[in-house]
């Protein structure tokens, strides 16, 4: 048995700033990462009725999901991952993407054992139906809620968006070779005495 790695993509395995250049090319604006400060992405365009930017991202998702770069790092440790954890992706995107989610994990050669698309931010029930041991997350409430549901480490990738307090199950880590250190600390001995 191996450990089972629950993994969000927007965000974590993709990068960060993956939408900014959409949204200033959509609503001639000029905002950086560091801008954004609430997941809530419309708090960052007050002048715009809300409406108008989800619609506008319902019609450029498949656009922004196909182009969206990998987050330094994350492809090589990811790699590395694949003989020695079952990687789950668990995504708020809808299935209505899905096609376009599995061309870009192809097209970018990036190992997945399952990929799931809840059309929902709430990840805890399907977190709990593969059972996995750590999950990967760059929402805040999301990353506290699975902790603290499931009981299980969560590792947050630091944005201006989610620097709210943690508990303690919830490690904030820089970046991806910081993730790849915490895991290979935490993961490691047990990890490498089972077998699939």
């Amino acid at each position: 048995m191996r450990y089972r790695f629950g993994i969000d993509i927007d965000g974590t395995v993709t990068c960060p700033t993956s939408l900014i250049p959409h949204i200033n090319e959509a609503f001639n604006s000029e905002l950086t990462l560091d801008d954004i400060k609430q997941y809530d992405l419309t708090a960052a365009l007050p002048h715009l009725p809300r409406g108008e930017f989800y619609d506008w991202f319902r019609g450029a998702e498949s656009t922004i999901y196909a182009a969206s770069p990998v987050s330094e790092n994350a492809k090589s440790i990811l790699d590395s991952w694949k003989d020695r954890y079952e990687l789950y992706y668990i995504s708020a995107r809808g299935e209505n993407v899905k096609d376009i989610t599995v061309d870009w994990f192809a097209q970018h050669a990036i190992h997945y054992d399952h990929i799931e698309l809840i059309g929902s931010h709430n990840k805890i029930a399907t977190a709990k139906k593969h059972a996995v041991d750590l999950f990967f997350e760059d929402k805040h409430d999301n990353a506290v809620e699975i902790s603290e549901e499931l009981d299980i480490p969560v590792i947050l990738f630091d944005t201006p968006y989610n620097r709210e307090p943690i508990p303690k199950n919830v490690i904030r880590v820089y970046n991806w070779l910081e993730a790849q250190q915490w895991v290979e600390k935490e993961f490691a001995i047990e990890g490498s005495l089972q077998t699939k």
